[in-house]
């Protein structure tokens, strides 16, 4: 008896639909944390926690674009660990935060 033909995966869309333009808004807003970090006075965020953040920011960069270059290169859908996810957010938060910092001092680049 042959085994039944499998079946797609009906989450695989559902992750793709999802994961992607998340994956998307993470690499934006790290972007534009960068670009928020080139008009930051230190009244705002101190040199040294600036280098600390644009460093960060820049290692979150190539992690995403690490799991983005592999997620392509899987055979079938894949998602992400929140291991993986959960530091993104929080720098995500780190540079909203900083927005609103720069805001509050009048500065929207």
């Amino acid at each position: 008896m042959a085994p039944a033909p499998s079946l797609p995966d009906p989450a695989g869309p559902l992750l793709e639909e999802i994961l992607v333009p998340l994956l998307q808004d993470y690499a934006e807003s790290f972007d534009r944390g960068l670009l928020l970090l080139d008009h930051c006075p230190e009244t705002v965020l101190s040199l040294a926690d600036q280098h600390q953040l644009r460093v960060r920011l820049d290692e979150a960069r190539r992690s995403l674009a690490a799991a983005r270059a592999l997620r392509a290169a899987a055979p079938s859908p894949m998602g992400l660990a929140m291991e993986t996810i959960t530091p993104w957010h929080r720098l995500l938060v780190e540079v909203w935060s900083l927005s609103a910092r720069l805001r509050a001092v009048g500065i929207r680049p």
